[in-house]
C-alpha cells in the first residue's frame, strides 16, 4: 500500500502537467444566422432651409430709414412696413460747381426780369389794340369806315392778345428756370413736412431670418435690406456623393438625426439631374449632387429646427425583409473573398461566403452559410481554424 502512494502521486502529477500543456478552448462571443429584416442607407451630413426665403431689396436709391425689425421678428404680408426710404441729401457743391450754379441763378433771374418786361409790353398793346377795335366798332356801326378797316382793327387786337398770352407763359417758363436754378444751391435737404417716402411691406408672412442693412443710410436700388421666410416650411438639402445618389430615389424613406431634436421623418422629395464638384476635407475633388428632403412627420416635432442648422440624414436605399443575414462584426476579408468562423462540435471552422447587401450591423447572406448556423464574433488571433473553442455568450 505504502509503494502505491508515490506512484500514484507520480500519475496525478504527470497527468496535471499533460493537461497544463494541451491546448484551451478560446471563449468567443458567437451569434446565429438567421432571417431579419435589412435596410441599407446612405448616410450624410445636410443643412436645414426654408423653401423661400425673400429677400427684400430698395426698389429706388434713396435715404433708407433705420430698420426696427431683428431676427426672429413675425411680419404680416401686405401689412408690416418693413422699411423706408426717403430722399437722399443733395450732393454737396465744390467751388467751380457753385459758382457756375451761382451765375445760373443770375441768369435765369434777369431772364425773368426780361420776361416780365415782355409781359408789360405785351398787356400795353392789348390795351391798345383793344380801344382801337372797340372805336372801330362803333365807326363801323355809324357807317364811318369800311368793313375792311373794322376786320383790321379786330385782328390786330387778337394779335396782341395773343402775343399777350406767349409773354405770359414765357414768364412762368423763365420762373420756373429760376426755382431749378435755386434747387441747385438748396443744400438743406429734404427734411421738410412735405417730404414723402416709399414704404416697403412684407411679401409674405413669416419672421425675418436676417436683417442685411440694418443703420439709416443712403442705398443704391437694389440695395439687399433682409430676408424673410416661413420658419414652418423646412426642407433638408443633402449633398451626397454621385455614386450614392444613383442609388436614390424619389419618394424613399429616410430619417433626419443629430440636429438636437428627435429623430425626424422625411422622403426623398427631389433629386437634382446635375453634379457640382466640392473639395473635400483632405482635398480631394468629389461630385456632390443635391438630394432635397421632404419632411412628413409632425410639425410640433421640429418647431425648434430653423434655418441654416445643421443635420444628419438617412436616406433608404434598399430594405428587404427575412433576409438570411450574418452580423458585420463576424466577417473579415480572406484574400479576396468574405469569410467567417462557424462554430461546429466546439470547432471553429473557417468558411467563405458570399455576400448581398449589407449595412452598419448585419450583411445579407447569399451563400455559404445556412439558418441556425453560429457564426464567430470579432474573432481574434488565437482563434483559427480547426482551434477548440468555446461560446460564451448565447447565440443571437
Amino acid at each position: 500500500m505504502r509503494r502505491l502512494i508515490p506512484i500514484l502521486a507520480a500519475a496525478a502529477l504527470t497527468g496535471l502537467v499533460i493537461w497544463a500543456f494541451l491546448p484551451q478552448p478560446v471563449p468567443v462571443e458567437v451569434a446565429t444566422i438567421a432571417p431579419r429584416t435589412i435596410e441599407v442607407a446612405v448616410e450624410e451630413e445636410g443643412i436645414a432651409r426654408i423653401r423661400e426665403v425673400f429677400t427684400i431689396s430698395a426698389t429706388i436709391g434713396g435715404k433708407l430709414q433705420r430698420i426696427g425689425l431683428h431676427a426672429g421678428d413675425r411680419v404680416e404680408a401686405g401689412k408690416t412696413v418693413v422699411a423706408v426710404i426717403g430722399p437722399a441729401a443733395p450732393a454737396l457743391l465744390d467751388a467751380r460747381a457753385r459758382a457756375v450754379a451761382q451765375a445760373t441763378v443770375s441768369a435765369a433771374q434777369s431772364a425773368v426780369d426780361l420776361a416780365k418786361a415782355q409781359v408789360a409790353q405785351a398787356e400795353a398793346a392789348l390795351e391798345f389794340m383793344t380801344s382801337e377795335a372797340e372805336r372801330s366798332r362803333r365807326l363801323f356801326e355809324s357807317a364811318t369806315i369800311s368793313k375792311r378797316f373794322y376786320d383790321n382793327a379786330v385782328l390786330e387786337q387778337r394779335t396782341a392778345q395773343a402775343a399777350h398770352d406767349s409773354a405770359r407763359a414765357n414768364l412762368s417758363v423763365r420762373e420756373r428756370e429760376l426755382e431749378s436754378a435755386r434747387a441747385v444751391l438748396d443744400t438743406s435737404g429734404p427734411n421738410g413736412a412735405d417730404t414723402c417716402c416709399v414704404e416697403l411691406a412684407a411679401p409674405v408672412s413669416g419672421r425675418v431670418l436676417r436683417v442685411l442693412t440694418e443703420d439709416e443710410q443712403v442705398v443704391l436700388p437694389g440695395t439687399p435690406i433682409l430676408e424673410i421666410g416661413n420658419p414652418g416650411n423646412l426642407e433638408i438639402a443633402v449633398n451626397l456623393l454621385s455614386r450614392d445618389a444613383v442609388r436614390v430615389q424619389e419618394g424613399a424613406e429616410a430619417r433626419v438625426t443629430g440636429w438636437g431634436g428627435p429623430d425626424l421623418l422625411a422622403e426623398v422629395e427631389r433629386i437634382e439631374p446635375s453634379a457640382r464638384t466640392r473639395v473635400s476635407a483632405l482635398g480631394i475633388d468629389e461630385q456632390r449632387v443635391e438630394v432635397i428632403l421632404r419632411l412628413t412627420g409632425d410639425p410640433a416635432d421640429w418647431q425648434a429646427l430653423g434655418h441654416g442648422f445643421r443635420v444628419i440624414a438617412h436616406i433608404a436605399v434598399w430594405q428587404g425583409e427575412d433576409v438570411l443575414s450574418i452580423p458585420v462584426g463576424a466577417l473579415f476579408r480572406d484574400g479576396s473573398d468574405w469569410a467567417t468562423f462557424v462554430v461546429t462540435d466546439g470547432t471553429a471552422r473557417l468558411r467563405t461566403i458570399t455576400l448581398g447587401e449589407r449595412n452598419g450591423d448585419f450583411a445579407q447572406v447569399l451563400g455559404g452559410l445556412g439558418q441556425g448556423d453560429v457564426v464567430i464574433l470579432h474573432p481574434s488571433d488565437r482563434v483559427a481554424n480547426g482551434g477548440a473553442v468555446v461560446p460564451v455568450s448565447t447565440p443571437q
